[in-house]
């Protein structure tokens, strides 16, 4: 699938650039990390709003809307980069780089990003019924999302441009998102209602 190798060659090519420019220990990894995140996270958020867009602003989001699947797989493949320098940074860090609590609370996104690729394949999840599969597809990426928000909002914002950055707008965009879910979500509801 093209979609899914061009991100994940994207995302390789941006680890290995930041790899490139501030080496390969500790600060290149960080900065590496940084660089993948956001573009998995840009890939996601097109995923997890694309509906949401179309319900709203239709039909200028349209192909986005109809491009859900393949770009939720683009970043499951993009995000494999950016654990593969996870995986690396905690080999050679002397400490763990995050608590055990966080790192069991990422490692449960990462198995709903993981399982819904698998699920979304196919359309495997559709032959568990239309709503559960709705269902868990939601709770997912409500999950995932509230992962990547919890991210970029517990850091710290010194007073750099670019750490302003790297941080405030993906939270603001987060935020948007489920924003955007809901109201889409609302209006449907009221339109289900007008039908009635």
């Amino acid at each position: 699938m093209i979609w899914v190798s061009v991100a994940f060659c994207t995302a390789l090519v941006l680890a290995a650039a930041s790899l490139e420019i501030f080496g390969s220990e500790t600060n290149g990894l960080n900065r590496g990390l940084q660089v993948t995140g956001r573009f998995s996270f840009i890939l996601f958020w097109f995923a997890y709003t694309g509906g949401a867009l179309k319900t709203l602003f239709a039909p200028a989001f349209q192909t986005i809307a109809w491009r859900g699947r393949d770009l939720g797989l683009a970043f499951a493949a993009a995000h494999l980069v950016y654990l593969g320098l996870f995986i690396w940074l905690y080999w050679i860090s002397p400490e763990p780089p995050v608590a055990p609590a966080v790192l069991w609370f990422c490692g449960i996104g990462v198995l709903w990003i993981y399982g819904l690729a698998v699920l979304s394949i196919g359309h495997f999840g559709h032959t568990r019924g239309h709503l559960r599969w709705r269902i868990l597809r939601a709770t997912g990426m409500e999950y995932i999302s509230f992962v990547f928000l919890l991210g970029f909002i517990s850091h710290p914002l010194n007073a750099t441009v670019s750490s302003v950055l790297l941080y405030v707008p993906f939270a603001a965009l987060s935020v948007m998102g489920t924003f955007l879910r809901l109201t889409a979500w609302a209006s449907r509801g009221v339109a289900v209602t007008k039908r009635a």
